[in-house]
């Protein structure tokens, strides 16, 4: 199994940073992958939500069906993958306030099939692929968070 972790802190309201990192659309912005039919398509999600994400990774044509099978706002959601090319992915979002501001922990683990050609993959592409997509996200989500570009996707007030 594969463990990838990533922090940040943001200068923003917690329900705030929790909202933006449930919205379809920056995930779609930041991934190139879109919702399709067969589950949420647009909005924020929400507990037992599911999406099915479709598009091209890594040259590759790629469908992933994700479930929000835990629920806690704003500290933690996780999605977890019920469909696609891995063996397992499950993907923890955690949030808390500090003195700094809010603070983003993401946790990602993953098994590929393949036995041994599947560790090399993941350890040689998919590892440092999905780490650098973490970190993009990241940084995405900071700037719209501190930027007046969140009310693009949520509500003012939050």
């Amino acid at each position: 199994m594969f463990t990838l972790r990533a922090t940040t802190i943001i200068h923003a309201p917690i329900a705030r940073c929790f909202l933006l990192s449930t919205s379809l659309a920056i995930v779609e912005r930041e991934l190139g992958m879109h919702p399709s039919t067969g589950g949420r398509t647009s909005g924020l999600v929400t507990a037992g939500d599911t999406i099915r994400w479709q598009g091209w990774q890594l040259g590759l044509r790629h469908v992933h069906v994700s479930l929000i099978d835990l629920w806690d706002p704003p500290y933690f959601f996780r999605d977890r993958m019920i469909a696609g090319r891995f063996r397992s992915f499950e993907h923890d979002h955690t949030f808390a306030e500090t003195f700094e501001g809010t603070r983003l922990d993401d946790e990602l683990r993953f098994t590929l099939p393949w036995g041994p050609l599947g560790w090399l993959a993941g350890a040689l592409i998919l590892a440092p692929h999905i780490n650098r997509l973490m970190r993009r996200r990241f940084r995405l989500l900071k700037h719209i968070a501190e930027t007046e570009e969140w009310q693009t996707y949520i509500e003012p007030g939050v």
